[in-house]
């Protein structure tokens, strides 16, 4: 039987774990919606009823810490903007695999010796609901491991970076057949420049104007974009990216989107660049440029706290499989796309029963 709260662990103790951790301490107490969330009661569930069980990282500074000061350890640069109190949860190491690319071994601060961590084993102990994968883009055997031990341990996978299990039908298919639901791949940002990208997209093709071509790009000085200068780690983030844009478009453009520099002293301040240019009424030419800067890491722990109460009411409910409502609300590379107006109608209906899942 399922614990009343959310028990929720992390794979990943890096700026988002630090940005969602601090988020549910912020707005713990409030009883009314509150910006970046869609409910502050979703479902039967509060902000209030989420608690961080287990952690996992490959930093020394963070490892054996609690959670609680891990998430403000070298290299994190995210706005501090709550003060965390003690969570009784003490960092553990996990397996390095490939979720550390070669030149963020320093920034990273990676652990040495040998370790050998049962992290089944762990989430069991911690009655872990589920575990968000925050690893670094690019860690394709490190998601896949931290996917096995979720179906080891009976626990649910929230998969919050652009190596594609949930949007898998052979993943899905293996999280259905052992009774846990399973939801991502890669999340969206509240105000981030997929989202806003793709609301223009949506605007555009309403209305009637043939899109010709258009790009997005993005710098910052976090260590997510100083992770993907290595370009090997940014094949399934472009393809993620390119592809929400790409799907609302119901005919052949040319659509480039992705990270595209990383500039050290921006910090966690994500700079965002999109051009569109297409043809409307007498094929006569139509052009947007748009600049957007944001703090990056807290513009998606408010879309991640309702996955989190999502996927709980899924276990409630003995849900299994893939989350396709939240996933396409929530995530850029779902397993089913949909405009997000469209997709926020399903969580609703999620929410209220109408919708199995």
């Amino acid at each position: 039987m399922r614990g009343m709260g959310v028990r929720v662990a992390i794979a990943g103790v890096g700026n988002c774990a630090s940005a969602l951790v601090q988020g549910v301490e912020y707005y713990r107490r409030t009883k009314e919606d509150v910006p970046g969330l869609m409910h502050a009661y979703f479902g039967k569930y509060h902000i209030s009823d989420i608690e961080f069980v287990a952690a996992f990282d490959v930093n020394k500074r963070k490892i054996g810490k609690d959670l609680s000061e891990a998430i403000f350890e070298e290299p994190n640069c995210c706005m501090r903007f709550a003060e965390v109190p003690r969570l009784g949860v003490e960092v553990q190491p996990g397996p390095i695999l490939d979720g550390v690319a070669p030149h963020m071994r320093n920034s990273f601060h990676v652990y040495e010796e040998a370790v050998d961590v049962d992290v089944a084993g762990i989430l069991k102990e911690a009655g872990a609901d589920m575990l968000v994968n925050f690893l670094p883009v690019g860690s394709y055997q490190a998601t896949r491991f931290y996917a096995e031990e979720c179906l080891k341990a009976g626990c649910a996978f929230v998969n919050c970076i652009p190596e594609f299990i949930a949007s898998d039908s052979a993943w899905a298919q293996r999280f259905e057949e052992r009774g846990l639901p399973i939801a991502g791949d890669d999340i969206k940002s509240q105000v981030g420049a997929t989202i806003i990208h793709r609301a223009l997209i949506d605007l555009l093709v309403s209305r009637g104007v043939k899109i010709e071509r258009t790009y997005q790009l993005n710098v910052g000085g976090n260590t997510d974009f100083e992770n993907m200068q290595y370009l090997e780690r940014l094949k399934t983030k472009k393809e993620s990216k390119t592809g929400a844009v790409e799907s609302l478009i119901p005919y052949r453009a040319d659509v480039w989107a992705g990270p595209s520099g990383y500039i050290g002293f921006l910090e966690d301040n994500k700079v965002c660049y999109i051009r569109i240019e297409g043809r409307k009424f007498g094929d006569t030419p139509v052009e947007i440029d748009l600049r957007l800067s944001v703090q990056d890491s807290p513009n998606s722990a408010g879309i991640l706290i309702d996955v989190l109460r999502a996927t709980k009411i899924a276990l409630d409910r003995g849900v299994s499989g893939p989350l396709t409502s939240i996933s396409a609300y929530a995530f850029k590379h779902p397993p089913i796309q949909a405009p997000d107006h469209i997709a926020r109608g399903w969580v609703e209906e999620f929410i209220a029963g109408k919708r199995v899942r």
